[in-house]
C-alpha cells in the first residue's frame, strides 16, 4: 500500500501546535494529511515562571525569575523535531513547513537528518545558514521596523528566555501588532495572544548553527514571504532566501502572500493551497 508524503507543521516562538488548526482543517479538505507538533518549551511542553501565576502579580519578580526553559537550544530542540518527523513519517520523507523561529529549529533538524525531509518550506521564517545566530538576524538593517522586541518584559540574557507578559495592556498591544497586525480577525488575535507561552528559549535564538551543502543543501527548499510582516520584515525574509540559495543545490521556490506574520490565521486557505501545491509536486505524493 502506497502512503502519501506526510506534512509536518512547525510553529514559531511563543506559539504551539494550536496555531495551525485552521490550516490543518483546510489541508484535510484538500485531501492532504498533516500533523502540527509542539517544539520543546512550547505548547504542551511549555513551562512558565512561577511568578507568572503569583497573586498578586509582581512584575518585578516576573522580570528577574530565571526561565524554566533556559537550557533549551536550537540543537536540542532540533533533535526532538527529528524524532517527531521520523515518528510521523515512519522513517519516510516528510514535507516540513516551519514558521518564524521554527525555521531555525527546522534548519538544524534538516542538517541533522536530511533523509527525512522531502522539502523544507519556510513561512516568514528564520534560516540561519551562514553561521550567525538567529538573534543577529533580528538586529540586521533589513529587519528595521520589527515589533517583536517592543513586547519583551526583560533582558533575555538575564533570565534565559524572551519573556512576554501578555497581561500588560501596552505590551499585549505590541505583541498583537507584531504577530497579527490588522489582517487577523480580532477574536482570533485576542485568543491567540492569550495562548502564547510566556517564555521562548533564548538558547534557540543565540546558538550558531552549522549547515552543509552536502546535507542541508541537498534537500528542496521553498519560502513563503509575508509582505506585511511586522515580526520578520519582508526585506529580511528575502535576504534569508538568498542565503539559502547560496548553499542549496536548487533555487528556493518563493511565493509571496499579502499577509501579516501569521497567514495561518489571516489566510489559512491560501496558505493551505501553497502547501498543497508543494505537496502535490513531491514524488509519491
Amino acid at each position: 500500500m502506497a502512503f502519501a508524503t506526510p506534512v509536518v507543521l512547525v510553529h514559531g516562538a511563543w506559539h504551539g501546535s494550536w496555531c495551525w488548526s485552521l490550516v490543518t482543517e483546510q489541508l484535510a479538505a484538500r485531501g492532504v494529511a498533516s500533523v502540527a507538533v509542539d517544539l520543546d518549551g512550547h505548547g504542551l511542553k511549555s513551562r512558565s515562571p512561577r511568578s507568572r501565576w503569583g497573586r498578586p502579580f509582581i512584575s518585578g519578580e516576573f522580570a528577574v525569575e530565571p526561565s524554566p526553559v533556559a537550557k533549551i537550544t536550537a540543537s536540542s530542540a532540533a533533535a526532538t523535531l527529528v524524532e517527531q518527523v521520523r515518528r510521523i513519517g515512519q522513517g519516510r520523507q516528510c514535507l516540513v513547513v516551519a514558521h518564524s523561529m521554527g525555521g531555525t529549529i527546522a534548519t538544524a533538524a534538516a542538517e541533522q537528518a536530511p533523509e527525512l525531509f522531502a522539502e523544507l518550506m519556510y513561512v516568514a521564517a528564520f534560516a540561519p545558514v551562514n553561521g550567525q545566530p538567529t538573534v543577529q538576524y533580528t538586529l540586521m538593517p533589513q529587519n528595521a521596523g520589527e515589533q517583536v522586541a517592543r513586547g519583551l518584559s526583560t533582558d533575555p540574557a538575564s533570565v534565559g528566555a524572551l519573556r512576554y507578559d501578555t497581561g500588560d495592556s501596552e505590551r499585549r498591544a505590541a505583541i498583537r501588532n507584531a504577530f497579527y497586525n490588522d489582517d487577523v480577525d480580532e477574536v482570533i488575535a485576542e485568543a491567540a495572544v492569550s495562548l502564547l507561552s510566556a517564555d521562548a528559549p533564548a538558547g534557540v535564538f543565540g546558538e550558531s548553527i552549522t549547515v552543509t551543502a552536502g546535507r542541508y543543501g541537498s534537500i528542496s527548499h521553498s519560502y513563503v514571504v509575508c509582505t506585511r510582516d511586522n515580526a520578520v520584515r519582508p526585506e529580511l525574509q528575502r535576504l534569508i532566501v538568498k542565503e539559502i540559495d547560496s548553499i542549496s543545490a536548487r533555487p528556493t521556490a518563493v511565493t509571496a502572500l499579502d499577509s501579516s506574520h501569521s497567514p495561518f490565521f489571516s489566510q489559512p486557505a491560501a496558505l493551505a493551497d501553497i502547501i498543497r501545491s508543494a505537496h502535490t509536486a513531491l514524488p509519491g505524493a
